[in-house]
């Protein structure tokens, strides 16, 4: 436990002094082009960042919810035989709870994507 400790003491004031070489030794000399604003080394392009549509987070949300857990039918094939009926209650009340949330979310008009 002290050997954790210590790692992370050395690397905190190895750290702290780099900042403090930067900082002291660097040159700290200003000019016009220096205080330009850039992106990745090109002249600035744009003013801000274009808003995302809100549809973009909705199909990520969308996707999380129904394919993702898609995942866990693939275990629950492989063990129905031997769980038997204790399986098939598991899994129809997961899927009870996925289709809450796919009336949910057709009810609120997610699947209209003309609008």
């Amino acid at each position: 436990m002290i050997e954790i400790f210590i790692v992370f003491l050395i690397f905190g004031l190895l750290g702290i002094v780099l900042i403090f070489m930067n900082k002291f030794l660097g040159p700290s000399r200003t000019n016009p082009s220096k205080e330009k604003q850039f992106e990745c080394g090109s002249p600035f392009l744009q003013k801000g960042i274009n808003p995302i549509p809100i549809k973009f987070y909705l199909v990520a949300f969308l996707f999380l919810l129904f394919d993702i857990e898609v995942v866990f039918f693939f275990p629950w094939a492989l063990i129905f035989k031997e769980m038997g009926l204790t399986a098939f209650i598991v899994m129809f009340a997961y899927i009870f709870i996925l289709a809450i949330g796919f009336i949910y979310a057709w009810k609120k008009g997610a699947f209209k994507w003309e609008n």
